[in-house]
């Protein structure tokens, strides 16, 4: 049987080399909008993360605070979105 340890650790492993591939487009992106998307992605990945970790350790805060955290991702999104497309806020 598995352990929810050894399969939380699976996860952390998983959500870390997607953030490190997040990271690349981040920095190599060859325009603003892929490196938004990129920061995007790493907000997701880290949001799936603290909601594993709440499931994880039986930790309802944490899935709280990831649903708060994905609320200011979205908003933030929308508003990086609206910055390169050019228009007024």
């Amino acid at each position: 049987m598995i352990n929810l340890n050894t399969t939380f650790l699976l996860v952390v492993i998983a959500l870390v080399l997607c953030i490190v591939l997040a990271l690349i487009r981040v920095f190599r992106g060859p325009t603003a909008p892929d490196r938004a998307v990129g920061v995007d992605t790493i907000n997701t990945m880290v949001i799936v993360g603290m909601v594993a970790y709440g499931a994880a350790f039986q930790e309802v805060i944490y899935i709280d605070v990831a649903i708060v955290y994905a609320l200011l991702s979205f908003i933030s999104t929308l508003f990086i979105a609206k910055y390169l497309e050019g228009g007024e806020f």
